[in-house]
């Protein structure tokens, strides 16, 4: 079964970025893709997460490395081949990109998001993200206790100085 997946995806670019409280004092929340590495992003993106499920009195989600297996494959997919949709050109969905990393877990959501510069920092992602119904509902539905991050640096559209960030979850 799939859950939460958001019809709507998310151009970071397009949104303004809002500010995310820093409770958890997340290390690497402000820096630029390339600045930092992918693994030192994709934790910040889920402290950032954590944060803000926190702020409502949810439980963290931990790290699954097979949810994160598969959004990093699908932000490297989604930079090289240029599309931005939960659904690649090839037709794979979450479920099946998922079950193909190994993961056999039960309900699955995801968020996609990219953005240049500024806005491509992890604290503008995730403030976008809580920004836009669909995505806040996926990041803080409670059944979901993991998550696997995959950021890719560059966008769908070949801007330079920009990331794609894919967060799946799962239940």
């Amino acid at each position: 079964m799939t859950r939460g997946l958001a019809s709507l995806c998310l151009s970071v670019g397009a949104l303004l970025a809002l500010p995310v409280a820093s409770a958890l004092a997340c290390v690497n929340d402000e820096p630029y893709p390339g600045a930092v590495s992918a693994r030192a992003y994709a934790r910040a993106v889920e402290c950032l997460v954590n944060e803000q499920r926190a702020g409502v009195g949810l439980r963290a989600v931990s790290h699954d490395r097979r949810l994160a297996r598969a959004a990093r494959r699908y932000s490297s997919a989604m930079v090289r081949e240029r599309f931005f949709d939960h659904v690649s050109p090839e037709g794979s969905t979450l479920d099946q990109r998922a079950r193909a990393a190994g993961y056999a877990g039960g309900a699955l959501g995801e968020t996609l998001g990219w953005g240049e510069g500024a806005l491509a920092t992890p604290s503008a992602i995730v403030a976008a993200w809580m920004a836009s119904p669909p995505h806040h509902a996926v990041l803080l539905d409670g059944a979901f206790r993991r998550i696997g991050l995959g950021v890719a640096t560059g966008s769908p559209d070949g801007t330079p100085g920009s990331a794609t960030v894919t967060a799946d979850l799962g239940s």
